[in-house]
């Protein structure tokens, strides 16, 4: 009792234990507040601001329907200009949240620590200038935290993998997750969103002016076609009562229209230097598989007399880098992806069972496999202990490069089972691929593929996968893209690309572990053929019964 009033001697902030006596004005506002937080806001909430300092903060009506569906809703994902208030908009939801709610953790999490301490200390502010009558009392006040006397918390943290695990959070609030690098992005949701979701009450509020075409973008994309459980909101910068056209014309002077487009119109630009431009980048968009197995997702099943081309990139199977192969029908243009197999589990001796299996599926598929490093024991094994007859042979002669050949005769150069990437065959791939995709001319429907696009990048030599990313799935449609230029892919596939490539405008483009599983349940067979007595198991589950 003889403490002084205040939290550590600051007057402003009510201690926990402190009483404060309610006159009956004040229990009436605090329970209008509790069940309204646009009313809340605007009347108690102030706001530090450049201009006036200390100021009320009073809504636009595009930031009072931004707080009522945050209110409404458990997944918001929200595509907003810069300066739009955003930011404060969702502080003010926040503090309400953590004032009327008992025993609720929220975390605020920013591409930096620094930015999302900056965002509580906007929340710390505008709970020191509320009246007491409607104030916790405070148990902890930190820059990286506060505890509130009702069991409230809020914790500030960048956004990572490992930045929430452990906690049981009621609220997650995402700022500028375009920002937020993509390897760390999905870490993060694929740590910790599948505890966050499992509450039936919890909310996930992702607030973000757009970033070119990465995991944000993907977000948003699912969200605005129903693929995800997310309610998309996008405001328009001219919804701001103080921003006309003259207004835009000033800014574009002072930046330029690109910077503006992505900036305050909230264009998905593409990165400059992906090989797949921005335009058409936007326009991809992948389906449902029609089975998925481990490791295997299927699009379509095969079909009797269809030609059926499958290109094949090797990884060590080590936990890090992909193997992957892409089965397409290349039966008629356009042609189509119909089935993608990736795992980083299955080693090089695996391998060469798996590509058996599923080219037998699809009416003994041609293999084309990339050579490089482990790749050529693949390829040898498959053809030469496996005798899988219908894969690719390449040959290669001085100045004439590497071409796909039969094997046979007096002219077949230096011969291998595949491919070996080099700069000239990944610039010939890359720049076919490239004709492909903008002109129609193949259909991706895988979203791993679809998403890797978005993020290879051209440098001063070749095409790769951004830091952190990879590109496994992409080096597929590389492959394919170099096989299709080739002169023998109308004899093999009786399908004349290269001269449909030549026709248009030329563009410059300069430890092994269990193996590969899907587990036979001796009943159904994954690509929808009907199980006869008698049959084996369509793919072996160990290394012994290769």
């Amino acid at each position: 009792m003889n403490e002084k009033p205040g939290y550590m001697g600051n007057p402003n902030l009510l201690r926990e234990g402190e009483v404060h006596s309610f006159t009956k004005h004040e229990v009436d506002e605090f329970i209008k507040c509790s069940k309204d937080p646009v009313y809340f806001t605007e009347t108690y909430m102030k706001i530090g601001t450049l201009d006036h300092g200390i100021q009320p903060f009073k809504m636009w009506d595009f930031q009072k329907k931004m707080m009522q569906s945050f209110d409404s809703n458990r997944f918001v994902v929200c595509k907003l200009p810069r300066q739009m208030g955003k930011s404060t908009t969702s502080v003010a939801y926040m503090l309400h949240y953590i004032l009327f709610n008992q025993d609720v953790m929220v975390a605020i999490l920013a591409n930096k620590a620094t930015i999302s301490r900056e965002i509580l200390g906007k929340l710390q502010l505008a709970y020191e200038k509320l009246p007491k009558f409607l104030q916790q009392g405070i148990k902890s006040w930190n820059k990286g935290s506060i505890e509130l006397g009702n069991g409230s918390r809020i914790l500030a943290e960048s956004t990572s993998a490992s930045s929430v695990r452990g906690y049981a959070f009621n609220m997650v609030f995402l700022d500028e997750f375009a920002h937020v690098e993509n390897n760390l992005a999905e870490a993060f949701f694929e740590s910790t969103f599948p505890t966050i979701s499992s509450g039936t009450k919890s909310k996930v509020i992702v607030v973000s002016t757009p970033k070119g075409m990465n995991h944000f973008y993907t977000m948003w994309k699912n969200a605005t076609e129903g693929k995800s459980g997310y309610v998309p909101l996008e405001y328009h910068w001219s919804m701001r009562p103080d921003r006309d056209q003259a207004w835009k014309d000033e800014m574009v002077r002072n930046t330029s229209a690109e910077q503006f487009s992505q900036e305050f119109d909230c264009e998905f630009l593409g990165s400059s230097n992906t090989l797949i431009s921005g335009a058409k980048l936007k326009q991809m968009s992948w389906i449902k598989p029609i089975y998925v197995e481990n490791d295997l997702k299927v699009y379509e099943h095969p079909i009797e007399n269809h030609e059926y081309l499958m290109t094949v990139d090797v990884s060590e199977g080590l936990g890090q880098d992909y193997s992957v192969f892409s089965v397409f029908d290349v039966t008629s243009i356009p042609y189509k992806q119909v089935a993608v197999w990736r795992s980083n589990r299955v080693g090089p001796f695996i391998l060469p069972g798996v590509l058996k299996t599923v080219g037998e599926k699809y009416n003994e598929a041609k293999i084309l496999i990339e050579t490089n490093s482990i790749g050529l024991q693949v390829a040898n094994d498959l053809y030469k202990s496996l005798e899988y007859e219908n894969i690719i042979k390449v040959a290669s002669k001085p100045f004439k490069g590497q071409y796909v050949t039969s094997g046979f005769g007096k002219n077949k150069g230096n011969l291998q089972y595949g491919l070996k990437m080099s700069m000239t065959t990944k610039r010939i791939g890359c720049t076919n691929l490239k004709s492909l995709v903008e002109n129609d001319k193949i259909i991706v429907q895988d979203e791993t593929t679809i998403k890797e696009l978005f993020s290879f990048v051209g440098n001063s030599q070749t095409y790769k996968a951004e830091t952190g990313r990879f590109d496994d799935c992409v080096m597929t449609l590389v492959i394919f893209g170099w096989m299709a230029n080739q002169k023998a892919f109308k004899e093999l596939f009786d399908s004349d690309v290269r001269r449909m490539l030549e026709g248009e405008k030329e563009l410059h483009v300069e430890k092994e572990t269990m193996p590969f599983g899907i587990v036979d349940n001796g009943i159904d067979d994954p690509f929808g053929n009907p199980r006869k007595p008698g049959d084996d198991v369509w793919l072996p589950a160990t290394l012994h019964d290769w």
